[in-house]
């Protein structure tokens, strides 16, 4: 018998979205897409045979809310955060990219600057990526359509929270910050105009519509500022607690109102609210989606907000954009993530190394420590190990790692186990548990604020199109990721 599968993978537990049952099954590659989904295929069929051992089969995850290249090189920040991304049972990164200061430095046209995004990335991700565009000026306006048609981005972002506030702070500085021409303003008007560009989109491309979407960080600068000065001056909270004061869940709350009417108001109909943080924000959220249910809303939550509160202990490694919030706001995130009123969960990953992540001389000082931090790597293990003691099943998991946001951002050949998919795979153990050490990451960070923290279920191997690409803790052969193009078709 003449093999007709490239590689066969036995005796696994078949983790599929949209099911209910996790049978124990056999999968089938060919020419990296799954070919056949069955039990007791011939090893015969197959050029290559491997057991699965009973391990359970993911499909690779989606992690739609990524910051590759924010604070390193792009090209070097590639390479080490998708090993982290493929160690963590990530196939697909999509990350969320802008001119102006950070990432490339540098502002202009998108004509000019994403090629240059676009050749930095080739040939240095071990996993498959996209990136999400955010319209700073007037003139990327008028790009947003060439965007879609040249290069294949459909998703577009706002950052609420930057008008007199930057990526740490307050901030007098926006025009340099955001590299604005002369009389230009990132602010409601200008979020205005970019919903009613893609409202124009919709209805010039209506076969991509539905996978055209604009997300949002859903803060307000003024209350912000406000509530920063007040917590400083008062000077009697520290760390996460104080932080979290400064940027109270009602500025998120209120920018989850802004946004929702104006895309009413611009008839934008896809739009995504991301990494929500607390009770008053997801509340917000699903008070916009009854006033207005013809909107196609969508929540995001990230494993950082789901697995830490502002005790935790390594405070200034968890500061982030919105913050770290209180255990009922985690709780409440659960319950909501656990009712099915939560999308998909990220882990907002930005590699900030140690050296630029807080000042060397007062190291525990919140207000000096840089923004943000990495956690791909811990994506299906952190939402396994505290989904699963919860009653998450299996098949919820599936579908807010990898199928509900392959399916938003166009990435229809991702998501699913299944005859024709890419063949993106992940075989999980749910009975080991480890103690998360950053002396274990494939990061370049060198630090985790997840420290110390002990889960249950771990990534044995990670396949990316029937290629093994993460093996027992190492990262194996070359880095073969694609930039993906989309909406592409499964």
């Amino acid at each position: 018998m003449t093999p007709e599968l490239d590689l066969i993978i036995k005796n696994v537990r078949l983790v599929r979205p949209n099911e209910t049952a996790v049978p124990t099954t056999d999968i089938g590659i060919k020419d990296g897409k799954f070919a056949r989904i069955a039990p007791n295929i011939l090893a015969e069929e197959g050029k290559e045979v491997c057991d699965g051992g009973g391990l359970l089969a993911f499909p690779g995850l989606v992690d739609a809310h990524m910051h590759v290249g924010i604070y390193q090189p792009l090209a070097d920040d590639a390479v080490t955060e998708s090993k982290a991304a493929a160690m963590g049972g990530v196939t697909t990164a999509l990350t969320y990219f802008r001119t102006g200061e950070y990432y490339l430095n540098k502002g202009g046209y998108y004509r000019d600057f994403f090629p240059e995004v676009l050749a930095l990335s080739q040939g240095n991700y071990w996993v498959d990526y996209a990136y999400h565009l955010a319209p700073i000026n007037q003139k990327h306006l008028d790009e947003m359509p060439i965007l879609l048609t040249d290069f294949g981005v459909s998703s577009f972002k706002i950052f609420m929270f930057y008008g007199g506030h930057g990526l740490h702070g307050r901030s007098d500085q926006q025009h340099n910050f955001l590299q604005l021409e002369p009389g230009e303003r990132y602010d409601f008007a200008h979020f205005e105009f970019i919903m009613r560009r893609l409202t124009q989109m919709l209805h010039d491309y209506p076969q991509q519509a539905p996978y055209l979407s604009l997300s949002l960080h859903c803060e307000i600068a003024d209350i912000l500022n406000a509530y920063t000065a007040l917590v400083e001056r008062d000077g009697k909270l520290k760390g996460l607690h104080a932080y979290n004061a400064a940027r109270p869940p009602h500025s998120e709350g209120l920018a989850v109102f802004i946004a929702s009417y104006l895309a009413y108001e611009t008839e934008c109909l896809n739009i995504n609210l991301l990494h929500l943080s607390s009770r008053k924000a997801v509340e917000a959220a699903l008070m916009m989606q009854e006033i207005f249910p013809h909107i196609n809303f969508r929540r995001e939550v990230t494993v950082g907000h789901l697995l830490l509160d502002i005790d935790t202990p390594t405070q200034v490694l968890a500061k982030v954009n919105p913050p770290i919030r209180p255990r009922e706001d985690v709780e409440f995130l659960w319950q909501k993530v656990l009712n099915g009123e939560i999308d998909w969960i990220v882990s907002d990953h930005a590699c900030c190394r140690s050296e630029i992540k807080y000042n060397a001389d007062h190291p525990d000082d919140i207000w000096l420590s840089k923004s943000g931090f990495g956690g791909t790597e811990y994506l299906l293990s952190g939402v396994f190990s505290e989904g699963h003691r919860r009653g998450m099943s299996l098949n919820q998991m599936a579908e807010l790692l990898s199928w509900n946001p392959a399916q938003r951002f166009g990435l229809l050949n991702k998501g699913d186990i299944a005859p024709g998919y890419d063949a993106d795979l992940v075989l999980f153990d749910p009975n080991q548990t480890f103690t998360v050490r950053a002396a274990d990451s494939q990061s370049g960070q060198g630090y985790t604020p997840f420290e110390g923290q002990e889960l249950t279920g771990q990534v044995k191997q990670t396949f990316l199109r029937g290629n093994l690409v993460f093996d027992n803790g190492n990262i194996v052969g070359e880095a073969s990721g694609e930039y993906q193009k989309r909406p592409n078709s499964a």
